[in-house]
C-alpha cells in the first residue's frame, strides 16, 4: 500500500474505504459481508474510513465491526456533520455525541462539514458558534482534524477554502470532473494552501465502471496496457501528487483486493501525455451516449411522491449507452417491482430535489424528458401486469 501525508505528517493509504454503499441483504447492512471487506481492507493496510450521519446506519456498522475486531487504532475515521440539520449550539452537542456512540469510540479523526454550499451557510454556522465548538473538541481530542466536503464549482470552493484554517477537504473529482466540480483548478489551489483533498466518486457512482457505453469499452479492451475501467480512473488520480485520499465505495471482496493491489503498485508520473489524450478519447465517448450527469449520489432523495430521481436517470442514461431495451428493462426494475411505483411521472414539480443535487440538475425537466422516452405503451401494459400479479 503506498502512503500519503496529511498536514501534519501523518500517513494515510492512498485508498480510502468509502462506508456509504456496504453490502446489503434483504435490504440492510451485510454486517458478515461488511466485515469481511473491511477487515481485508485493514490488513492490506488501509487506514482510511469515510462514513457520514446520514449515510443509513454506516456510522453503526463500522464502529461495531472496529470495536468487535479491536482495530480501532489502526485506523482513521472520517465522518460528518450534517450541519443542514442544525439549529443551534445544543444541536452540535447532540449530533456529534450520537456519532461517537454509533462509532463506538471516544474522537473523530477527521471531521468534515457534510456539503458545505458556500461562503453563506459557513457565515450561518459561525454565527451559530461552529468555530468556537470547534475548538473546544479539539483541544479536548474528541475531534482531531477539521474539514469540509464540497460540491460546486471551483469557484466558491476556492472561497471556501481561504473561509478557515482547514487541515483537509474533500470533493468529487475523476476524469469527468476534471474541469467541472471543484476540479483541477480547486484541486491545485488547496494543495498550494497545504490543505490536503480527499477525492470521492472517483467511478461517479461505478458509471465508470458498470455504465460505459460500448464505444468506451471497446477503446478499453483494445489498449495494450491491459488496465481496466476502474484502474484507469484510480491510476489517472493517483498520477497527480495533489490527491491524497482517493475513497473507493468497495462492496466486494474483489473491488477490495482489486484496488488495493492498484494502490500498491502506482507511481506519480506514471500517467504521461498519451494515456491523457487516450482517457480524452474516452470522455468524448461517453459524453456521446450520457444524457443525464447524475452520479447517483442519492442526496436528491427522498422525493416527497416517492420518484427514485437516481434510478431513473440511470435508465434513462442506460438507453442511450446500450439501447433502449436494457435502458427499459433497468426502468421497470426500479419504478414498479417495489411496493409502491417510483416512476417518473410520479413527479409533481414541487422541486426539492434540485435544491439538495450537488450537480445543479435539472432534475425536474429530465424527469420529464424520462417519462417521454420510458413509459411508453410497452411501459404501461407491462407496469400494470407486473402490478396485478407481483407479491410485495
Amino acid at each position: 500500500m503506498n502512503y500519503r501525508q496529511d498536514k501534519y505528517g501523518n500517513e494515510l493509504s492512498i485508498l480510502g474505504f468509502g462506508c456509504m454503499r456496504f453490502p446489503q441483504k434483504l435490504g440492510r447492512i451485510d454486517m458478515e459481508e461488511t466485515e469481511r471487506e473491511i477487515m481485508t481492507a485493514i490488513e492490506g493496510g488501509v487506514n482510511y474510513f469515510d462514513t457520514a450521519y446520514i449515510y443509513p446506519g454506516s456510522e453503526a456498522a463500522l464502529g461495531e465491526i472496529l470495536e468487535k475486531n479491536g482495530v480501532r487504532d489502526r485506523v482513521n475515521i472520517a465522518t460528518k456533520l450534517p450541519h443542514y440539520l442544525i439549529k443551534n449550539r445544543q444541536g452540535l452537542d447532540k449530533m456529534f455525541n450520537e456519532e461517537l456512540r454509533r462509532l463506538r469510540t471516544d474522537h473523530v479523526d477527521y471531521y468534515l462539514m457534510h456539503m458545505l454550499t458556500d461562503t453563506d451557510t459557513w457565515a450561518r454556522l459561525k454565527d451559530l458558534g461552529i468555530e468556537e465548538w470547534l475548538s473546544e473538541k479539539r483541544a479536548s481530542g474528541q475531534i482531531r482534524q477539521v474539514g469540509f466536503s464540497y460540491h460546486g464549482n471551483s469557484e466558491m470552493f476556492c472561497r471556501l477554502i481561504d473561509a478557515y484554517d482547514w487541515d483537509f477537504c474533500q470533493i468529487q473529482y475523476n476524469y469527468m470532473d476534471e474541469n467541472s466540480q471543484a476540479g483541477r483548478r480547486g484541486l491545485r489551489y488547496a494543495y498550494s494552501k497545504g490543505i490536503p483533498v480527499v477525492i470521492m466518486e472517483p467511478l461517479r457512482g461505478g458509471k465508470l465502471v458498470n455504465h460505459l457505453p460500448e464505444g468506451a469499452k471497446k477503446l478499453f479492451s483494445e489498449h495494450p496496457l491491459g488496465y481496466s475501467p476502474a484502474q484507469w480512473s484510480f491510476r489517472w488520480l493517483w498520477n497527480q501528487p495533489e490527491v491524497t485520499v482517493v475513497l473507493s465505495g468497495m462492496n466486494s471482496d474483489f473491488m477490495v483486493c482489486d484496488n488495493m493491489a492498484t494502490a500498491s503498485a502506482v507511481r506519480v508520473g506514471e500517467f504521461g501525455a498519451e494515456e491523457e489524450e487516450f482517457l480524452q478519447k474516452i470522455v468524448g465517448a461517453i459524453n456521446a451516449k450520457m444524457k443525464v450527469g447524475c452520479t447517483g449520489c442519492g442526496y436528491c432523495q427522498p422525493c416527497p411522491k416517492g420518484v427514485d430521481i437516481p434510478g431513473v436517470f440511470a435508465a434513462y442514461n442506460r438507453c442511450y449507452q446500450e439501447g433502449k431495451f436494457w435502458g427499459l428493462v433497468d426502468y421497470v426494475i426500479c419504478t414498479t417491482l417495489r411496493p409502491n411505483a417510483t416512476a417518473a411521472s410520479n413527479c409533481i414539480g414541487c422541486g426539492k430535489c434540485e435544491t439538495h443535487c450537488p450537480q445543479h440538475i435539472e432534475i425536474r425537466s429530465h424527469l420529464k424528458d424520462a417519462q417521454k422516452e420510458l413509459e411508453g405503451a410497452v411501459y404501461k401494459v407491462g407496469s400494470k401486469l407486473i402490478s396485478k400479479f407481483a407479491k410485495f
